[in-house]
């Protein structure tokens, strides 16, 4: 499957692929935050229930490396600095790898690839890609200020001012996707990932338009030094190898439907 294939296109270490060769954290308690706002990664669904593709994911390394874990919530804007500081030892959100945020704290292997899309409404006939949005200065988009997609937008979609009225800034990506529902903005940049679990629970009120806006690489995050990096790295490798990420993308962005 095209998703598939794209999201496991990233080629890593398979030296850690059997189970014993990996490290054994010695049932460690690791306290991992994540804000469970951007499905299918990980979201609150109508049960109650914290689920998504990187909680089994994590569910799986707890057992390949021998340790539990503990979660935590808190705001994506608030996530960096606070593992950076040490509070938490390790963050989950889909968060792009990126050079600036390395200065502030350590992070794994890729785990999951992703490109870039415009999600609009599902009756959007005004713009069909980024340039025709730009061209109409009248729609707006929206976005977390410090995230991929804002930055995004700032500079492959409109002027490159990151003060441009055009981008109107919401606290959640999900409050950005609820604005674009309501008509309030006109579009919302997301990951590839993230877009098809909106799409597919939307019953056709929402769709992606236009070619990919590049690429991003997915990563947990670490207080920098920390030696879970390396035992991660490890479990990662060997998820990848033995088929299990292959069957989390399945399940997560081709099987699982909201109800």
């Amino acid at each position: 499957m095209k998703i598939a294939a794209a999201l496991l296109g990233l080629g890593l270490s398979v030296s850690a692929a059997f189970a014993g060769d990996l490290p054994d954290l010695a049932g460690k308690e690791i306290t991992i935050v994540t804000e469970n706002a951007y499905p299918p990664l990980q979201f609150v669904d109508k049960s109650g229930a914290a689920v998504g593709w990187e909680y089994d994911a994590v569910a799986e390394l707890a057992k390949r490396l021998n340790f539990t874990v503990k979660y935590e919530n808190i705001s994506w804007d608030a996530m960096i600095p606070a593992v950076s500081e040490g509070q938490f030892d390790m963050g989950m959100t889909g968060i792009t790898i990126k050079d600036d945020r390395k200065e502030k704290v350590d992070f794994s292997d890729a785990y999951m690839r992703s490109e870039s899309m415009m999600l609009v409404r599902g009756d959007e006939a005004r713009f069909s890609d980024a340039a025709t949005f730009a061209a109409n200065t009248d729609l707006l988009v929206g976005a977390q200020a410090g995230t991929t997609p804002f930055y995004t937008a700032v500079y492959s979609v409109l002027d490159g001012d990151e003060a441009n009225p055009r981008i109107k800034l919401f606290e959640t990506f999900g409050a950005s996707v609820e604005a674009l529902k309501a008509g309030d903005v006109d579009t919302v940049l997301t990951d590839m990932t993230a877009g098809k679990g909106y799409v597919d629970a939307s019953a056709g009120g929402l769709k992606m338009v236009g070619e990919p806006l590049g690429s991003e690489d997915f990563g947990f995050i670490f207080p920098k030094g920390s030696d879970l990096a390396a035992s991660m790295n490890a479990g990662i490798a060997a998820l990848k190898a033995d088929g299990t990420f292959d069957a989390l993308n399945k399940k997560w962005f081709l099987d699982y439907k909201a109800e």
